[in-house]
């Protein structure tokens, strides 16, 4: 089972038809073509995106912030919004107070059955420098407080970037490298399905 955080920075989720053509880059290297992700345009949340998607459905619930993810009528995930991850926490008999000072608010989080990890996604979109380019450098901080929110449940953790092609500049090289040194991953414009451990639709 496994745990996705997603955050956004100044930008939103979008599914972008031409995505096909695009080429993946993580860690700086060039990646596969793929045939469906998470792509970094447009205005609408894992949720809906996952919904978009041929063979998903989505069943909401807990006034919203939860919902139930199924692929072909099996339930392969649940989607957390927010104060959604904490009633997800608590109904395991966590009490957050007793492993952070202050509460982690992810904009969305999706826990993969299959998988034993907490993936930790950030969006970050820029245009201009700005607050964002020193924040990059926190992805270790809040790996770790998350490894602490779910050691009892025994969930590896996981954080990935999300970049626009801003972040290609060769000034970010050294963040980039400090991001992959510290064991957390980055790609840039979209993450594929497969790469969440979620059913990939076919072509």
């Amino acid at each position: 089972m496994a745990l996705f955080l997603v955050f956004s920075s100044s930008c939103s989720f979008c599914l972008d038809k031409s995505y096909k053509e695009r080429k993946m880059i993580k860690g700086g290297t060039g990646g596969a073509n793929t045939v469906t992700g998470l792509v970094y345009e447009g205005q609408v949340d894992l949720a809906t995106f996952l919904a978009a998607q041929e063979g998903y459905e989505i069943v909401k619930d807990f006034k919203g912030s939860v919902a139930n993810v199924f692929y072909k009528g099996e339930e392969v995930a649940q989607i957390f919004k927010k104060h959604g991850l904490y009633a997800y926490l608590a109904k395991n008999g966590i009490n957050w107070r007793d492993y952070l000072s202050s509460k982690l608010l992810p904009d969305d989080c999706i826990y993969v059955i299959i998988n034993n990890t907490l993936f930790i996604i950030e969006v970050k979109h820029q245009s201009v420098k700005g607050s964002t380019d020193e924040k990059l450098a926190t992805c270790d901080f809040k790996r770790k407080q998350y490894r602490k929110l779910l050691s009892r449940l025994n969930v590896e953790v996981e954080f990935v970037y999300i970049l626009c092609d801003w972040f290609k500049n060769n000034k970010y090289k050294d963040v980039l490298d400090y991001i992959v040194s510290v064991n957390c991953q980055y790609y840039f414009n979209y993450i594929p399905l497969q790469r969440l451990g979620l059913p990939v639709p076919q072509a």
